[in-house]
């Protein structure tokens, strides 16, 4: 069929829900919501499709357009449930189980017949890692469900009037009660307010003097003081009390309205600047009894290491970067035959911190700092040659964060995860040593398609390419134990002696024909070119993305041009 994706953004679902419907044989394109009525209609007036579905809509469609075409609205939440904060209010009523559903579009918000649902069980975790996973497995389940009952043609979605639908409205979930009592509200209460909104909106707060928003919320078992008291920081986070223990805040958003030149998420400590506290450092290879927050961890299982290690959003600082090399070497010096590197739930990379970038004194020179620190971390695993490597993606990744994942000798990548192997809708030339590890993987006139169309992927998908060895077909709350297990017959395999020898002389006859520091320099020096030419695309591109400023296409599937500096490919 001819499916009309209608998304505010595309986020997370509404790329994983092109990906797998397009490998199921539909001809699916896109529209940004965001851009206004007329560009949708203008997307139908064009290729008017048989089915138009909206993933993610933050804004209603318009009345002609679900008059005259069936649309499905994807609303994360059981039958019956209605209003803009699903997945928020699960969170703060702590709810065990939820659901995605179905529906067909009407003038009530959340009212129209179900043509599909599926129920998922909640995690612990913050609402933008249960969207990315538990929600968007069941969201996609419901989705292939009601495309197939649509396209059979014989099914009647259910009316909401249905005595066995009960129908509840839950209205926007607003700052006054996300609102953190510091001094009254348990530690449990407070993680669940920071859970709720870790991604969007943030609790508004005030710290230091300053009104911010809190974005993300972990436990720590040891650290205590005043309520509300900020007394620690750890990797870029800050920590502070509550009545009866502590909380790591990880990321804070300065008020628009602030006056702050960059009123975007940041690691806590880059927007509050200097602390008069001390940093609280934790040994990486942290006591597994230990209830507290880090973001890279290492552990041993007989002969394996694990490297773990949980970024928000994915995104890599040159501090992240520098951090997880030394992490790196220090996982190489534990006698282990199988090295992973990732294995937790959520996203794996999406390269190097366009936040951290965008707000920093110097964009183009901290775009470098970060590109060369990215790209040591990059090399190390291309230069291990004493054991085997493998990349276990719990979620997606990006750009530079694919190209991490193909430095290994193999990938492991949960089947939901989404991946985007190019860079060029930033418009970025690439490194990584991209130019290297893709082409061995997939050849080269693969490669060039894929960096040039610039499309998201499914797993399965990658798989077929060869970029995925192995997918892992489980929910992301089995993910870390499947990886363990998986690893652990890896190092029984009566070949893996050999494997190790054979990627050794493989690595060195590769350098014999072209050093890696050839590939790095040559792919730096385009990217040097786009990051220090202030008429680049990259800049505005990145200040809109960063800002969530509306523009470019409302076709975001449409071609990109090649990168400026003449990094054209």
């Amino acid at each position: 069929m001819d499916i009309l994706l209608v998304a505010s953004a595309f986020n997370s679902l509404s790329q994983r829900m092109y990906a797998e419907l397009t490998d199921h044989g539909h001809r699916v394109d896109v529209v940004l919501a965001s851009h206004g009525p007329d560009a949708v209609r203008t997307a139908v007036r064009d290729t008017p499709p048989d089915l138009v579905i909206a993933p993610m809509l933050k804004t209603a469609l318009p009345e002609d357009l679900w008059r005259e075409h069936t649309c499905l609205i994807v609303h994360p939440g059981p039958p019956g449930d209605r209003g803009p904060s699903s997945l928020d209010w699960a969170i703060a009523e702590d709810a065990p189980r939820w659901g995605v559903t179905v529906l067909q579009a009407e003038a009530a918000m959340d009212a129209g017949a179900v043509w599909a649902a599926a129920p998922f069980e909640t995690a612990p975790v913050g609402k933008s890692d249960l969207y990315r996973n538990e929600a968007s497995d069941a969201a996609m389940a419901a989705v292939l469900t009601a495309v197939r009952r649509y396209a059979d043609g014989a099914f009647k979605p259910q009316p909401q009037t249905d005595p066995s639908i009960h129908v509840v409205w839950r209205d926007v979930l607003r700052q006054q009660q996300r609102r953190i009592d510091w001094e009254n509200d348990s530690t449990e209460t407070v993680l669940r307010k920071l859970r709720g909104a870790d991604s969007q909106p943030g609790v508004r707060d005030e710290l230091l003097g300053r009104e911010v928003f809190l974005h993300g919320g972990h436990p720590e078992d040891l650290l205590r003081g005043r309520p509300g008291e900020l007394i620690a920081t750890r990797a870029g986070a800050v920590c502070r009390a509550t009545r009866d223990g502590a909380v790591w805040i990880p990321q804070l958003r300065p008020r628009k309205a602030s006056g702050d030149p960059a009123p975007f998420k940041r690691p806590a400590v880059c927007v509050l600047g200097p602390l008069p506290v001390p940093e609280s450092a934790v040994p990486l290879e942290l006591p597994p009894e230990r209830r507290t927050w880090t973001d890279i961890r290492y552990r041993q299982r007989g002969d394996v290491g694990f490297l773990t290690f949980s970024f928000p959003g994915g995104a890599m600082s040159t501090d992240q970067c520098r951090r997880l090399l030394a992490a790196y070497h220090h996982a190489l010096a534990r006698p282990t035959s199988v090295l992973v590197l990732g294995g937790a739930r959520d996203f794996f990379s999406n390269g190097i911190h366009l936040n951290v970038i965008e707000a920093a004194a110097d964009p183009a020179a901290e775009s470098w700092t970060n590109l060369n620190a990215i790209d040591d971390l990059v090399e190390a695993v291309l230069r291990t040659t004493d054991r085997l490597v493998v990349a276990a993606l719990g979620g997606n990744a990006a750009a530079g964060g694919v190209m991490l994942a193909l430095a290994a000798d193999e990938v492991w990548c949960r089947a939901g995860a989404v991946l985007n192997p190019h860079y060029r809708r930033m418009g970025l030339y690439g490194s990584e040593f991209w130019t290297y590890s893709l082409p061995r993987r997939v050849g080269r006139e693969t490669a060039e398609r894929l960096t040039t169309e610039a499309l998201p992927m499914s797993a399965a998908t990658a798989a077929g390419l060869g970029l995925v060895d192995r997918l892992v077909p489980v929910p992301a709350r089995e993910f870390s134990d499947e990886v363990d297990r998986m690893a652990a017959a890896l190092t029984r395999a009566p070949d893996l002696g050999r494997r190790v020898a054979a990627k050794a002389a493989a690595r060195e006859r590769d350098e014999a024909v072209r050093p890696l520091a050839e590939y790095r320099h040559a792919e730096l020096t385009r990217m040097r070119e786009i990051f220090f030419d202030p008429r680049a695309g990259y800049h505005a591109l990145r200040s809109a993305f960063v800002r969530k400023v509306p523009g470019g296409s409302a076709r975001p599937l449409a071609p990109v041009a090649a990168p400026p500096a003449g990094a054209a490919r």
